[in-house]
């Protein structure tokens, strides 16, 4: 059974400002028959840039009342910041961001904190230097005591590997897991994020590559799907693009039963479409 969910900040899009708070977007994405949420705070918080300060107790409490009340389960707290900042400062502070949302997660049942892999450059910003290997060591340094934090609390650390970022393929998601040696650390695995306009025409064998060395630590998973625009690929809601999703439905079906799967670039004329789209191919493969 394949649990899907939702960006919750994806919810409530269009709809009046009053219903664009967290409790808000929670009900209607239980409403529209979701079972779990991609929560990131800022996202759907006005006010606050949920710096160190801002991850209380109190905001953990407040984050398992919302969504237990709702029967909504936080598939995961996203804390995408650049673990590869070159500045020391400012990536000192970055990690701090990182400790403080993993004390979140473990306080309100968030199943993991998940995170990108970065660039470095200040800018977040691909450049040919990510995909080097002093970038895949820079980050691993940088990584390496936010995975120790998750270990002391006993909380799941997921990486995306996304291809225009230090982590851009399985490859180097297993360099990172190998280096850090933590059963805390695991992957996110969204398909889409593997593939490059240069290597999309071969998605096929990039997918599955993936799903073949990273099956083990897959933790979660994204799907959404993507259409070419100006020579890129631009993200767009599962079932509106290119993206045949039979063998990684069939991969889930066989491999990871009841993993969460959240839905992204969604809104809100296609997220229930979306999600029934999904379902009913997934109850189709074998």
């Amino acid at each position: 059974m394949l649990q899907i969910g939702i960006r919750l900040h994806d919810v409530n899009t269009t709809r009046e400002k009053a219903r664009q708070t967290m409790e808000e977007r929670a009900r209607t994405a239980k409403a529209e028959g979701f079972s779990c949420v991609h929560l990131a705070l800022s996202k759907v918080i006005e006010g606050t840039n949920f710096d160190e300060a801002a991850m209380t107790e109190g905001l953990a409490m407040y984050i398992k009342r919302v969504f237990g009340q709702n029967g909504l389960d936080v598939a995961v707290l996203g804390c995408y910041l650049n673990l590869a900042h070159p500045d020391r400062e400012k990536l000192k502070q970055i990690q701090a961001k990182y400790y403080a949302n993993i004390r979140v997660a473990a306080l309100s049942g968030a199943c993991m904190v998940g995170t990108e892999t970065g660039a470095p450059n200040a800018a977040y910003k691909y450049e040919p230097a990510c995909h080097g290997q002093t970038a895949l060591q820079t980050f691993i340094r940088n990584l390496e005591p936010v995975v120790a934090e998750a270990e002391k609390r006993g909380v799941t650390l997921a990486i995306e590997p996304v291809w225009n970022h230090i982590v851009w393929n399985p490859d180097r998601a297993l360099a990172v897991l190998d280096a850090l040696g933590s059963r805390n650390l695991r992957i996110i695995f969204d398909p889409v994020n593997l593939l490059s306009s240069e290597e999309v025409d071969d998605r096929e064998r990039v997918i599955g590559e993936a799903m073949d060395k990273l099956c083990d630590r897959i933790a979660m998973v994204h799907l959404k799907d993507f259409v070419r625009e100006n020579g890129s690929l631009k993200s767009v809601a599962a079932g509106t693009g290119e993206m045949d999703y039979s063998a990684i439905l069939s991969f889930l079906k066989a491999r990871k039963p009841y993993v969460m799967a959240t839905l992204e670039n969604t809104d809100d004329t296609n997220a229930v479409w979306s999600r029934e789209h999904i379902e009913n191919l997934y109850s189709a493969v074998i």
